[in-house]
Formats: structure tokens, C-alpha cells, sequence
């Protein structure tokens, strides 16, 4: 038998595991989506939630080139990996986004 997981399986870091991030820190998440009105808006939204101090003024966007996708750069402070997993849950789950990096 082997040891080896199955080919479709996914790992996932356990939370007891050591990080490569120092918290707190300032860490740029890309979200993207279709362009469509309200896209900014929800992913500020969500930012705000987790990082009070947020500063929208810093959002980066980029057009994909046919212009029918927007990235969308938010740089937000976390200040331990269960916040920044929620962030990337609560982002990824949100039906206006299709992509979280």
C-alpha cells in the first residue's frame, strides 16, 4: 500500500504548522471577478471587516485585456493566519468572485 495521498487530493497546512509570515503584517491579496458594478465595493466591504483601519485609497485594479475581468489588489493588516484564512474564505466564497491569490 502506499503512502502517497491520491492524485486529487488537496493538502492543506494544518494551523499548528510553523508560518513564513511574521504577524502582524501588511499582506496584498488578489481578488478577481467579472467587471461588473459593485465589485469594488463588496471586496472593500470585506477588507473593512477584517482590517478597520483599511485604507481603500490603496486598491490596485487591472482590466483583463478583452476588459471583461477586473483584479482587484487590496493590501490588509493581518495579525494571525485564522484572519487571514477567514479573509480568504470570505472573499472566495463571495458570488461576485471567481479567483483569490
Amino acid at each position: 500500500m502506499s503512502d502517497q495521498p491520491p492524485a486529487n487530493s488537496v493538502s492543506v497546512p494544518s494551523t499548528n504548522e510553523p508560518s513564513l509570515i511574521t504577524y502582524p503584517c501588511a499582506f496584498p491579496i488578489k481578488v478577481m471577478g467579472a467587471k461588473v458594478d459593485g465589485l469594488v465595493h463588496a471586496v472593500t466591504h470585506i477588507a473593512l471587516q477584517f482590517d478597520p483601519q483599511f485604507d481603500a485609497g490603496t486598491i490596485e485594479l487591472r482590466e483583463s485585456k478583452a476588459g471583461n475581468y477586473l483584479g482587484v489588489t487590496i493590501t490588509v493588516n493581518v495579525t494571525s493566519r485564522v484572519q487571514l484564512d477567514e479573509i480568504y474564505r470570505t472573499l472566495s466564497t463571495h458570488p461576485m468572485v471567481k479567483v483569490v491569490l
